[in-house]
């Protein structure tokens, strides 16, 4: 006990930074997210499939190169005949992040394990100046 006391500052210091560590943990940061440049990695090496689920409208504007077109109100029905595979890998896509963050709870309810939401959306691929292609 004299040694809690003794050491109050030593011990609260090392709470805090462990509960800085283990927050991104807790918030599920890193777990489902994905940057453009692992997106790019995954496509490459593994076969990735990346399905857009924006509006038919906002994926004709532009695209990631090769994604198929599933929008999210109809993700739950069409996503077992667009991806027919549940082992590849699976990307979902919007223009922010927010609904390919929605898309990721149908598709892992669906059977899709290593499915995973591009973190910023098309946002942030425009950002990481990489290709897009227009229907």
């Amino acid at each position: 006990m004299k040694f809690i006391i003794d050491n109050w500052m030593l011990i609260s210091v090392a709470l805090v930074s462990g509960g800085m560590l283990l927050w991104p943990l807790a918030r599920g940061a890193g777990a489902t997210g994905l940057t453009a440049a692992q997106a790019v990695q995954l496509m490459n090496r593994d076969k990735a499939v990346v399905i857009d689920v924006c509006e038919a409208s906002e994926f004709a504007a532009g695209h990631v190169v090769g994604a198929r077109n599933v929008p999210l109100g109809q993700l739950e029905e069409k996503l077992p005949t667009v991806a027919k595979n549940k082992a590849l890998p699976l990307i979902l896509v919007c223009q922010s992040g927010a609904r390919s963050g929605r898309a990721l709870a149908v598709a892992r309810k669906l059977g899709y394990t290593q499915a995973q939401s591009l973190t910023g959306g098309l946002t942030a691929w425009r950002a990481a100046s990489l290709p897009l292609e227009k229907a």
